[in-house]
């Protein structure tokens, strides 16, 4: 039996369905952001967590340099990323933060072209990594919280948002 070795690169999704998967994320994760009692999303955790409303400011500032920097090619340099300066103090008000961001994901995708996923990169001085990974990193990111504001809204009595709902 003669081995077949490839000699291209085949795609296993577009850019476009990449786009669109992610963005189904973060209207479930938005879902989940409205789900919360006003007073609950920055105050209740369980077990030592973080609140959910620093969760998501996580998610958000990842995001919208992380966007920056796959647009660009420039990245950054982040230590860490505090909330504590810019911390919305409402819901309503990390809504918009939230769909500020969502915006910015449409905005900046048709810039990124499929062989710039390919391109390894420093992402904020400190992740070395395929553009492609490091994009997957925010979308598992946002996942992992998503799934720590379901143990919170379930812990509160709140039937969470179905995720398969994208």
């Amino acid at each position: 039996m003669e081995t077949q070795v490839a000699t291209k690169q085949e795609m296993f999704i577009s850019t476009e369905a990449m786009r669109t998967h992610w963005q189904g994320h973060r209207s479930l994760t938005r879902r989940v952001i409205e789900a919360f009692p006003e007073d609950k999303l920055f105050d209740f955790s369980i077990g030592g967590m973080r609140p959910f409303s620093e969760l998501v400011m996580e998610v958000i500032d990842i995001t919208d340099r992380g966007m920056d920097g796959l647009a660009s090619g420039t990245w950054e340099e982040v230590q860490s990323f505090d909330h504590n300066g810019n911390m919305p103090k409402t819901k309503e008000e990390m809504l918009k933060l939230w769909d500020n961001v969502t915006e910015k994901i449409d905005a900046k995708w048709p810039s990124i072209s499929s062989a710039h996923f390919q391109k390894v990169q420093v992402a904020f001085g400190q992740y070395e990594n395929a553009n492609y990974a490091t994009l997957l990193y925010f979308v598992d990111n946002e996942i992992h919280h998503r799934g720590q504001g379901y143990v919170y809204l379930r812990a509160l009595g709140i039937e969470p948002p179905f995720f398969w709902e994208r």
